[in-house]
């Protein structure tokens, strides 16, 4: 579904992501790991190609995006939705609206269909009924669960999620958790997850890959991630303050 060959990005002297390679199984839920700052949600940024990488190619269902005009990225972008991490919702816009600003902005849906793609969506991620409601009124995990429905709204065939469960307590977490494996069991979507909580990566992964120096250093699945022997990925999943992994050495 995505294929990511040897992509780099600095920002002026700050080298972020150093020949990263990447690619991403379709159906599956690749979950990317690593410290804080590490470059996770830049790549994410490349995918859906708010950034340019300075060298590098990154294909989208075949097609190499870094190639595509804006006209065509904005085209394939609709196939796809990004769950930002503190949700991103408009707050001068209910709830209904933020979930169908997508087909309001990008179809020609008539008001009944699009009201009735935000009520589905809405129900399946648990929050039927509440269109009428302004996001200041949400909780933290409801944000979330809002911002899963807009990116649903509009049927993506790939979703991604920018650190879906920091900032909500461990109960939210676990049920943000179960949305993400339920949307992708129920509509079949590819699915991203950014996120340095190794319980929620466990749980949601089909398969890991760790940044490291700007480069994926391991990939594979869950329990390979778990039982690997680098010294690195073992000092990350594991949370040592010691170890291999330095302030001086990232």
């Amino acid at each position: 579904m995505i294929e990511i060959r040897e992509v780099s990005k600095s920002f002026n002297s700050h080298q972020v992501l150093n020949g990263l390679n990447l690619k991403i199984r379709d159906g599956e839920t690749t979950v990317i790991i690593g410290r804080s700052g590490c470059g996770k949600s830049v790549l994410l940024k490349h995918i859906m190609r708010i950034l340019m990488p300075d060298s590098g190619t990154i294909f989208i269902k075949g097609e190499e995006i870094t190639k595509l005009k804006e006209k065509e990225m904005n085209r394939l972008r609709l196939k796809m939705g990004m769950v930002f991490q503190g949700g991103a919702l408009f707050d001068s816009l209910s709830v209904g609206e933020n979930v169908g600003f997508g087909l309001i902005e990008n179809t020609d849906l008539d008001k009944g269909t699009i009201a009735k793609k935000v009520k589905e969506s809405l129900e399946l991620v648990g929050l039927g009924g509440i269109e009428d409601k302004e996001p200041a009124e949400l909780s933290g995990g409801m944000r979330k669960r809002v911002a899963l429905a807009r990116a649903i709204c509009l049927g993506p065939e790939i979703i991604l999620y920018d650190e879906p469960t920091t900032g909500v307590d461990p109960i939210t977490a676990d049920s943000i958790n179960d949305l993400i494996k339920n949307t992708r069991d129920k509509l079949g979507v590819t699915s991203i997850v950014v996120t340095h909580d190794m319980k929620s990566a466990y749980k949601v992964g089909d398969r890991i890959a760790m940044m490291f120096g700007g480069k994926i250093i391991k990939e594979g699945l869950v329990k390979e991630i778990q039982e690997s022997s680098d010294p690195y990925v073992h000092q990350f999943i594991n949370g040592l303050s010691i170890g291999p992994i330095t302030e001086t050495s990232l």
